[in-house]
């Protein structure tokens, strides 16, 4: 057997080993890019962390890898121990890891084409110190490309896809992509999330449907998944997510974050 083949059977070893010990694994998917996705991310894997859970949160958008910034982590670094990685942690029992993670300047682009990105992947599965996890959660580039189908094909069980999109009929049309591509692969869908739905004015409190309002809703009906509730634009968003700092850990109270919590509720019930 030559050197190369017993590297394959010995990281495919190390894979099958990492994934027996993950629980739940959770993908958030999306049909078009900037729908609001990595930030429903970072938000259910901060609720499912606050309820005690182990989390792990894989950034597989490696062209666009956004969480290390919305986590506040940027400038950390992947360290390796032997022939693992350890992952950043945010709480004791929330790791991260992210392309971003390896890069040598925030500005560097990953110019890959899919085999590279397709190895990276399962390195992330195989190669990181996981440990044992109550859920794993990956937050998957827009559309139905090479990173979402690398991650299905190599977890194989995936337990839930939550699927962001915004009220538009562009996006809810692209969501219902997502919803097929997930229904192919044998991914439960937990259920959809109706992103950027109206916003609140908040001098006056009236709300106005910039995107139109109802599209998601709509789309989970028609495929008899479960809508899972709408976010509205909120300024505060904006800012704590250039902030590093997750919406649900400091705005725990507000009408967000509930939706954030019922979607870690599906999660759980899931």
């Amino acid at each position: 057997m030559s050197t190369q083949e017993e590297q394959k059977q010995q990281q495919e070893a190390r894979l099958q080993e990492q994934l027996e010990q993950i629980k739940h694994t959770l993908v958030v998917m999306s049909g078009k890019g900037g729908v609001g996705k990595s930030t429903v991310t970072t938000n259910v894997a901060v609720a499912l962390a606050q309820r005690n859970y182990k989390v792990g949160l894989i950034d597989a958008d490696i062209h666009g890898p956004n969480i290390p910034k919305m986590f506040g982590i940027e400038r950390s670094q992947l360290m390796s121990t032997g022939n693992k990685f350890k992952p950043v942690m945010y709480y004791p029992n929330l790791k991260l890891v992210s392309v971003a993670l390896l890069l040598q300047s925030t500005d560097e682009a990953v110019i890959w084409r899919g085999p590279l990105k397709h190895s990276l992947i399962r390195q992330f599965l195989s190669d990181i110190q996981w440990g044992q996890l109550d859920y794993l959660v990956v937050d998957l580039p827009p559309g139905t490309g090479d990173e979402p189908l690398s991650v299905a094909q190599t977890i194989k069980r995936v337990s839930g896809a939550i699927i962001v999109t915004t009220p538009q009929d562009v996006a809810v049309l692209d969501a219902k992509k997502t919803a097929t591509f997930a229904v192919k692969l044998n991914m439960p869908i937990i259920g959809i999330v109706e992103n950027m739905s109206g916003f609140i004015c908040p001098h006056c409190g009236k709300l106005t449907d910039i995107f139109k309002s109802g599209g998601g809703e709509k789309a989970a009906e028609e495929l008899g998944v479960p809508f899972l509730g709408k976010i509205p634009f909120d300024p505060q968003m904006v800012d704590l997510c250039d902030a590093g700092k997750p919406y649900i850990e400091k705005l725990p109270n507000s009408e967000i974050a509930q939706v954030f919590a019922q979607i870690a509720d599906q999660c759980e019930q899931g």
